[in-house]
């Protein structure tokens, strides 16, 4: 097990299967599928609201049943429950494309021509199926359909051409129509009766009436490709809708048998399938784009409008880096999308605006993709300037301007910075001063210049005279990083040298020499260590004051991708395209683990908590977030969990986070925290370096127990409660000379109140205590040695409550009392301060306990009284406890220690 153990990976919408889409009550589902697992969307707001498990194999066709979802993967078909896979149907010997609900069974077809039939009422653990049809030799299926109000039969297309009609029931082909010349991609079925659509690999649909094998009306696509994906509206309009492989949705009126509208650039590839909402004028559309839309059809002249979207990287991300303490990333992709990715809840995901992109590519008769900036290859983010102006700058590829975005709003900015415009020349690195004022950017042909962010002016460049050229250096500058006071400047050039300059003066104070081309580097400002890449693949740690190389790590075998600082700065971590992920100690000077993945980094950033790992790989589209094991779990220390100079075969993080299957070894926090001491977990001495854990409870529950006596003085009466006048005419009452009212007691009232002092004689004569449930809960849990179940049961309680139960423990001063070691208040009180302890010294429910303790304090104030009392208590043991450990941490609230 190393440091970072797989989490999950975010940024996945769907992939190139088509989804399956269902209602249940009032509220539509779509399933689709996100490589190995499959996700399930509300349609009212496309929110996720089920992700299922990871199966062993990449997913090759879907089919729902309301709360069963069948997933077709290799030649198995796996049964899922909600997010439990329930059985595995097993029958096939080739690959399942195909997957067709119909009725109680679900219809799965190989690549072979195999039919198997399967029922899943009653689903047991391997079940065999119930029927088999084994199609021709020469045909290859490639859709299956069944036609309404056609009992036990359904349609079937393969990629000769040919189309068949076959009845399941008998296991007998009943009908071969003669096609029309070209491979069957898709075919659906119509509202009206024996009418279906079926599109086919020359870019045509066909409308064709199956019952009389007549042809109805043909369209043709006008762009290139296949037809992919066909849906018939069923809200009264007669339309039906087609998706090709360029990414085009067409809308055709079949009344008038023509085209009616055209969604130009739906989606950025090819569509992969189409679904018409019932009694909807809605459309729902999925592409291999890694997107997924929704299309209303209210518009006063009958087109569709986009009505909500989801989407991710439709090519994979270049950058990415944290922000918002953690909560978010942001990511820039091939695709030229920049993208912010929220960790926590995936709805608030988003792509940046670039303003206008759709508007601008119809009048200029272009593809977003022409309008939209060319990739990202470096950017800087300040958070400390959110709310004022743009605070994340950006180098694109081939560029030589770069772009400010203001994440307040998620658009991109009004200023376009361009640096040395008599001369351009390709930006290829930038960054933002601590203070959020200003970008200093470095071009390809070596020129540094200063930018006013909330401006966009330019602040003056940085030139070394001693180049021979009014430049900063004599080639491409790959990196530039400033100090956390605005007093130096960074840079770094191609050919391996390093500058420092002077932030406001812009004057070069000194350089180095590294020794040859560097690729990267990475500044940690609170240290002040450099960290350089150079093509020998070492890495090199520069203490920039002192102008010398302080670390040397060597171990990559590949070129090195990324490299990032932890925030503490003890930690560096660096990504190779030799499939590793490498994790050294700046302290110790040593690599302290490293996990070879399946796909190479190509980038990585860790959050500033330190508790999560975000890596982008070759050829996918997705983040994936690995977590911090040690942060979660009672380790005495990081470098315990490390693998040291072995390197240990980790398997990526997967979209759903529990894991079955195969994958039972890429454990979670949930799966590790089930399995192991729930005690242990919770009441961990290390569960976070040098931080303590709080209550969560409301400020003026605990608040209200150290203040509970100036409350009470402050909610005390003015004036004490006045007599009646009269007393009311149901109570009886005695006449008295005084003229005072005088009630006559009832006598069930005398005889309880008999009752009553007769067991307070008793119980005054009783040695023990009565245990209340506050006393009860306390020595059970005392017992177990485990103070979880009494923290839970204390806190529910109300100040007052609490207040009550701790002055009925208060040290009586009775010297007519038996011995200390036999009176019960001291043995409970006894128990309470062993809870102080313990949760004190694990710093677990923080103010709430210093609370508890200074209540405890107050309630038992009397020196004197404890005094006689310390070698039953032990109270000194406490003293020196709590001192130790404040002189450990100090942090730590000594307010224990002062109260003694």
């Amino acid at each position: 097990m190393g440091i970072f153990e797989p989490f999950r990976a975010i940024g996945y919408i769907t992939t190139n299967v088509p989804f399956s889409v269902q209602r249940l009550g009032t509220e539509t589902f779509v399933t689709v599928s996100v490589g190995k697992a499959f996700q399930v969307y509300n349609c009212a707001k496309l929110n996720l609201v089920l992700a299922g498990p990871q199966l062993p194999k990449k997913i090759r066709a879907l089919a729902s049943y309301r709360e069963y979802t069948f997933a077709a993967y290799g030649s198995d078909i796996a049964v899922v429950k909600r997010a439990h896979q329930v059985a595995t149907w097993s029958g096939h010997s080739a690959k399942v494309n195909q997957l067709l609900l119909f009725g109680e069974h679900v219809l799965s077809v190989d690549v072979e021509g195999n039919i198997f039939i399967w029922q899943f009422k009653g689903i047991d653990k391997n079940p065999a199926p119930i029927g088999h049809i084994k199609l021709d030799d020469k045909f290859s299926p490639s859709c299956i359909m069944h036609p309404d109000t056609y009992l036990n039969k359904v349609m079937v297309g393969s990629q000769e051409g040919a189309l068949q009609l076959w009845n399941i029931s008998t296991k007998k082909k009943i009908y071969e129509f003669k096609g029309w010349g070209s491979s069957i991609t898709c075919c659906v079925s119509s509202p009206a009766l024996d009418v279906i659509a079926v599109g086919c690999a020359d870019g045509k649909i066909h409308v064709h009436n199956i019952r009389y094998d007549e042809e109805i009306a043909t369209f043709s696509h006008s762009t290139r490709g296949a037809v992919n994906a066909l849906s018939f509206s069923t809200d009264g309009q007669p339309l039906l809708a087609s998706g090709g492989s360029s990414g085009v949705i067409s809308i055709w009126n079949l009344e008038k048998r023509r085209l009616h509208s055209v969604i130009r650039e739906a989606h950025d590839s090819s569509i992969v399938s189409l679904q018409f909402f019932a009694n909807e004028p809605v459309l729902m559309s999925s592409s291999a784009d890694n997107s997924m839309k929704m299309w209303i059809f209210d518009t006063s002249d009958g087109d569709p409008r986009l009505l909500r979207f989801r989407s991710g990287h439709s090519a994979p991300p270049l950058c990415i880096k944290f922000y918002a303490n953690g909560r978010h990333i942001l990511s820039a992709g091939q695709d030229r999308a920049f993208r912010l990715f929220s960790v926590v809840q995936d709805q608030q995901s988003r792509e940046l605006s670039q303003r206008h992109v759709s508007k601008r590519a119809k009048k200029l008769k272009l593809k977003e993709e022409e309008i939209k900036l060319k990739p990202v290859i470096a950017f800087d983010v300040a958070e400390i300037r959110e709310r004022d102006w743009c605070n994340v700058v950006t180098c694109h590829m081939d560029t030589p301007r770069a772009y400010v975005w203001r994440l307040q709003n998620f658009v991109l900015g009004e200023h376009i910075l361009t640096p040395c415009p008599e001369n351009p020349t390709p930006v290829k690195a930038c960054a933002i001063s601590a203070c959020g004022n200003f970008a200093v950017l470095g071009t390809a042909g070596g020129w540094i210049e200063r930018f006013n962010l909330q401006s966009g002016i330019s602040r003056g460049n940085y030139i070394d005279l001693l180049e021979g050229k009014s430049a900063a250096h004599n080639g491409e500058v790959i990196g530039i990083a400033c100090d956390a006071t605005n007093t130096i400047v960074i840079s770094a050039g191609y050919h391996g040298d390093v500058k420092v300059w002077d932030f406001k003066g812009r004057d070069l104070k000194y350089k180095w020499e590294v020794g040859c081309s560097l690729v990267k580097i990475v500044f940690h400002r609170s240290n002040g260590l450099l960290a350089t890449v150079a093509d020998d693949l070492v890495i090199r740690l520069f203490d920039v004051i002192a102008q010398r190389m302080v670390r040397k790590f060597e171990g990559h075998t590949d070129r090195i991708t990324d490299m990032c600082f932890s925030e503490d700065g003890k930690w560096l971590l660096t990504s190779s395209m030799d499939g590793t992920l490498r994790i050294w100690d700046v302290i110790l000077a040593r690599q302290i683990d490293a996990v070879q993945v399946d796909l190479s980094i190509t980038a990585l950033s860790l959050s500033p908590n330190m508790d999560i790992l975000a890596t982008s790989h070759v050829d996918q589209n997705g983040v994936y977030l690995w977590v911090n094991q040690a942060m979660f779990s009672g380790a005495a220390s990081f470098a315990s969990y490390g693998s040291g100079q072995e390197i240990v075969n980790v398997k990526m993080p997967s979209v759903s986070s529990a894991k079955d299957g195969e994958n039972n070894d890429n454990k979670t926090i949930v799966k590790q925290s089930e399995s192991s001491d729930t005690s242990q977990f919770l009441y961990s001495g290390h569960q976070i370096p040098d931080l303590v854990t709080l209550s969560l409870l409301p400020k003026s529950q605990w608040q209200s127990l150290i203040n509970l006596d100036i409350i009470k003085a402050r909610n005390k009466p003015i004036e004490p409660p006045k007599k009646p006048e009269r007393a009311p005419f149901f109570l009886p009452s005695i006449p008295s000379l005084s003229g005072e009212i005088l009630f006559k007691p009832s006598k069930g009232a005398n005889e309880e109140n008999n009752t009553q002092n007769t067991e307070l004689e008793k119980n005054s004569k009783k040695t023990d205590l009565p245990l209340s449930k506050f006393l009860q809960i306390l020595q059970s849990c005392a017992e177990k040695e485990n103070f979880a179940t009494f923290t839970d049961y204390i806190k529910s309680l109300s100040p007052s409550t609490l207040d009550m139960e701790l002055r009925m423990l208060q040290i009586i001063d009775d010297d007519d009392e038996q011995e200390p070691e036999k009176r019960q208040e001291l043995q409970f009180i006894e128990l309470l301060v062993d809870y102080f302890i313990h949760e004190v010294s694990y710093r677990n429910n923080f103010e709430y306990i210093q609370a508890l303790v200074r209540l405890f304090l107050k309630v038992n104030s009397c020196v004197h009284k404890l005094s006689s009392f310390y070698s039953h208590l032990d109270i000194g043991e406490i003293v020196k406890l709590r001192s130790r450990e404040c002189s450990e941490d100090s942090t730590t609230d000594i307010s224990l220690t002062d109260s003694w």
